[in-house]
């Protein structure tokens, strides 16, 4: 019997100590698989950043080259633009250049009409004098046919009182 106990004692003995030594394995299996899941984990999450990062780069990629082909056709109307404010830069020169011209015109003309005024006035000074001369010249007329009437009246009342003479 001993040997029967001594048996089921070590049976137990070793149970008791394979089961410590299991429990202790699995528990160190668990936990480093365990740390290997969460490194998995992390390595899983950093690998989806990475993804996320890159496809954000490639949209950012896409955007700058809409903003870049923007800012293209901008910089082409910009230029169209300036074209054509050169063109009419170009045309206000030649219009400044009439406007001198016909400036100068109006100056010719005001100089000519300068010179018809001051011919006009003098016109109207030696008309002003002809009318002048002319009114007393028509004032001695006047005079000459107001004695020339009173003495033909004269002549005549003389003539009736003193020779009675009828008319």
């Amino acid at each position: 019997m001993m040997q029967g106990l001594a048996r089921e004692e070590i049976e137990a003995i070793v149970k008791e100590m394979v089961e410590k030594q299991v429990s202790a394995a699995i528990l160190e299996y668990v936990r480093r698989n365990e740390d290997r899941a969460r490194e998995l984990s992390l390595v899983e999450r950093v690998i989806r950043v990475e993804e996320e990062l890159k496809a954000l780069r490639e949209i950012e990629a896409a955007r700058f080259d809409a903003a870049e082909k923007r800012f293209e056709a901008m910089e082409k109307r910009f230029e169209a633009m300036e074209k054509r404010f050169e063109a009419m830069e170009k045309r206000f020169e030649a219009m400044d250049k009439r406007f001198e011209a016909m400036e100068k015109r109006f100056e010719a003309m005001d100089k000519r009409f300068e010179a018809i005024d001051t011919r006009f006035e003098a016109l109207q000074r030696e008309m002003e004098v002809r009318f002048t001369a002319l009114d007393k010249r028509l004032l001695q007329v006047q005079w000459l046919i107001g004695l020339g009437l009173g003495l033909i009246t004269l002549l005549i009342g003389l003539l009736r009182f003193a020779g009675g003479v009828s008319f």
